[in-house]
């Protein structure tokens, strides 16, 4: 996701420094025009604005905080972490950066790789209005961003993506396995299907995957299965009961274990097939 996502803002006229945990990674940016770093704190250096797009809340707070490389930016500069992790740890974070005269925003994304690529994210944003707004010019080179709430609050959205996608995944499977099963074409089932009230992204993008057997990794199912637990956790956090994502986690962890990780999400399809 984050190579894409620098391309966007190369192409969008942006000065990009980089720097990744595997350097390849960093050094293939370079002949998009991106200034690669040997470390976080270089380049943050002299950045106004810090785009964070990592695996997990514990890289996000040993990247930046545990080390201190957030205190190499400038007095004010904004932190605008795009990586899916809890909300209670985004809000750790703001409060950290924050004590360090350091502005935060929690900004995830959804549109996967092709989102990334397009400048079509959906990315859901926690923080101040006034931060949100300062980070308009940047945000609007990746994608279609969306204020709702204060710190944390981009992640909870994120988590409800999260849940309604997988959950749908699991329900598109499911359908059309029925109707494989009972001696439909699942292509057509799907055609039949679509523009009416069942219809969906899911059903388009992974739908067609699933007619197609295409699983190759875009998301991991080892991702949706993260984002189904820190859901779980929120909630548990909340007090608030979560029936339905509590079967997904099951399904999605179940098909993990059954040597599914490296399959795209779409993939449950797989361990569904096996019933």
């Amino acid at each position: 996701m984050g190579h894409p996502m620098c391309c966007r803002l190369l192409q969008a006229g942006h000065a990009v420094h980089v720097w990744n945990r595997t350097a390849t990674k960093a050094q293939a940016l370079a002949t998009h025009g991106a200034v690669v770093h040997e470390s976080a704190a270089d380049a943050l250096a002299q950045a106004d604005i810090a785009i964070t797009m990592l695996e997990n809340g514990a890289v996000v707070h040993d990247v930046l905080l545990a080390t201190e490389a957030a205190r190499a930016l400038p007095a004010g500069a904004l932190v605008i972490d795009m990586s899916s992790i809890q909300p209670v740890q985004a809000q750790a974070h703001a409060q950290q950066l924050q004590a360090w005269g350091l502005r935060a925003l929690d900004a995830p994304v959804s549109g996967g790789t092709i989102g990334a690529e397009q400048g079509t994210l959906a990315i859901m944003v926690g923080g101040d209005a006034a931060d949100f707004d300062s980070a308009h010019p940047v945000l609007a080179a990746l994608g279609r961003s969306t204020h709702v709430g204060p710190h944390g609050s981009g992640q909870l959205a994120k988590l409800a993506n999260q849940m309604i996608v997988g959950g749908t995944i699991g329900l598109v499977a499911e359908a059309l396995l029925l109707c494989q099963r009972g001696g439909a074409d699942m292509g057509k089932v799907r055609q039949a299907i679509s523009g009416g009230f069942a219809d969906s992204r899911v059903l388009q993008v992974h739908g067609q995957r699933m007619v197609d057997g295409d699983f190759a990794p875009r998301a991991r199912m080892t991702v949706q299965l993260k984002d189904l637990r820190n859901a779980l956790s929120t909630a548990q956090s909340l007090q608030f009961d979560t029936p339905i994502t509590t079967l997904l986690e099951q399904l999605y962890a179940q098909a993990i274990d059954h040597g599914l990780a490296d399959l795209d999400h779409a993939g449950l399809f797989v361990e569904l097939d096996k019933g």
